[in-house]
């Protein structure tokens, strides 16, 4: 094979016993893709395989919820019993054919749950709806819950799991002095706040044994008395501790996602990779940025500036799963872009209907027509 035409991009890195061939991995992406009740549908099989064939080392599928109580959405993909193992198997299958190693993550979305009586560290209001505090026994109840999806994860064939504490979930929302205002062992301190995420990260690492356990981890709420970078660096630091094999660096949740400075700031290209880069300083385990990285030339520059030790693609692998063999090749201008002004996907999503990207080719329109009949 040719020598790459970016070799920090193409170096391969070991992550916790892994072997991932490149730095390039997909960040979890929700699309609407699985079926009602989070079945594992043709559309999200065929997704993924499409996905892994685009040469990135890692793909880590999109939130699957731990309890229907904590699903954000009706096409949520389902890992809370073991009558969906099945389902998870053959959508780790299509992702490891094709020589990707496989990921799902895991999450319970608490305050943000698609459910009528949704739970939170604290009865916080959000968009209209203030949310039940949980009681310490409900929270030992979802650490609980949280290993038994890790487990299933496992048993079902993928090669790692993710803990999903970003975008203002429930892990998220423990740590955030904003939306946890409790007075007992779970709230007040900083110790006291990032108590559960870490209570359950040790849960999970005890029911998987030697597995590796990933986080995606929320490093500035980017709201006014909330959750920050150094408390992050801070719990990241608490994370490696306990045996995490990676962080998934985000910013904002979806509070402030549609601030007019912060939705001014995500059309900027790598918006997120500042807070990769303050995680990293505070860690030795392997770090993911992402966040509008949309050129191969870019994501060089931050391996090669040590910002970041991978880059994750959402988005930008989505619109075009040629990414990473043009990168190889050097052809970035041949790369299909996704474009700051556009939000199209997400607001299909919001409205409940599986996303089409309208940059998409006419080949791949008719692909993904032919597969919603599957749904």
């Amino acid at each position: 094979m040719s020598k790459p035409a970016y070799p920090f991009l193409f170096k391969p890195l070991n992550v916790d016993g892994l072997r991932l061939k490149n730095r390039i991995t997909m960040a979890p992406l929700y699309l609407g893709y699985a079926g009602e009740g989070g079945k594992i549908s043709p559309l999200l099989l065929a997704h993924y395989r499409r996905m892994a064939a685009s040469g990135a080392a890692m793909i880590v599928v999109e939130n699957a919820g731990i309890t229907p109580a904590g699903s954000g959405a009706s096409r949520v993909i389902r890992c809370d019993h073991n009558r969906y193992i099945p389902g998870l198997q053959k959508l780790a299958g299509a992702i490891q054919e094709k020589n990707a190693k496989a990921a799902l993550q895991i999450n319970h979305a608490g305050r943000f749950a698609h459910t009528s009586e949704p739970v939170a560290p604290s009865a916080v209001e959000t968009f209209g709806r203030t949310p039940r505090a949980l009681t310490r026994k409900e929270i030992v109840t979802i650490e609980k819950q949280y290993a038994a999806a890790a487990k299933r994860v496992k048993e079902a064939g993928f090669d790692l799991v993710e803990l999903h504490g970003g975008t203002g979930y429930l892990l998220a929302q423990f740590a955030s002095p904003h939306t946890n205002r409790r007075g007992d062992l779970y709230g007040g301190s900083f110790d006291n706040r990032i108590r559960f995420p870490l209570e359950v990260l040790r849960r999970v690492k005890d029911a998987v044994g030697d597995f590796p356990v990933g986080y995606r981890l929320l490093a500035d709420e980017w709201l006014p008395a909330g959750f920050d970078l150094e408390e992050a660096a801070a719990l990241s630091r608490a994370l490696e501790e306990d045996g995490v094999a990676y962080l998934s660096v985000m910013g904002g949740t979806y509070e402030s996602f549609f601030l007019p400075d912060v939705a001014a700031m995500s059309k900027k290209p790598g918006y997120m990779v500042p807070l990769a880069r303050r995680i990293k300083k505070a860690v030795k385990v392997p770090v993911i940025t992402a966040g509008r990285i949309s050129t191969p030339a870019r994501a060089e520059g931050i391996l090669k500036n040590k910002e970041a030790d991978l880059i994750g693609l959402a988005r930008v692998l989505w619109v075009d799963p040629r990414w990473p063999k043009l990168a190889r090749q050097g052809l970035d201008r041949s790369i299909r872009k996704c474009s700051p002004k556009c939000n199209a996907c997400m607001e299909m999503v919001m409205k409940g209907k599986p996303a089409v990207c309208p940059r998409w080719d006419k080949e791949t329109r008719r692909w993904h027509r032919d597969m919603l009949a599957g749904l």
